[in-house]
């Protein structure tokens, strides 16, 4: 029996489908965000002038650590690297940087 599982990203704000991941951060920590081009087109606007009259900084990411010499783990301990790799083999969209959607750890949680 074939079985074929779908996964929906939708948008954190409204439930709609979401177009992207938006990460972003605020008071010394990092955020992301699933959202339509909507809702990312808001979020833009609203920052705009804070983003026009702010500094860029280096994240620590390029302050010299090396990506690949660290293995990207989930909070829950699951290599992020493998569950990418089971996704795609199992039909799944996934970037290779970036979040993971709950939805593809849920199935791949379920798959071990």
């Amino acid at each position: 029996m074939a079985k074929e599982t779908v996964v929906r990203v939708v948008d954190d704000l409204d439930g709609s489908k979401a177009d992207q991941t938006v990460s972003f951060g605020f008071a010394g920590k990092s955020y992301e965000i699933d959202l339509s081009k909507k809702n990312a087109g808001v979020l833009e606007k609203v920052l705009k002038p804070y983003i026009d009259a702010a500094r860029s900084v280096r994240s620590a990411a390029g302050r010299g650590r090396v990506a690949s010499s660290r293995t990207s783990r989930a909070s829950t301990g699951v290599d992020l690297g493998a569950v990418r790799e089971w996704a795609r083999a199992n039909g799944f969209e996934v970037n290779d940087r970036g979040r993971v959607p709950a939805a593809i750890l849920e199935a791949y949680g379920t798959a071990q």
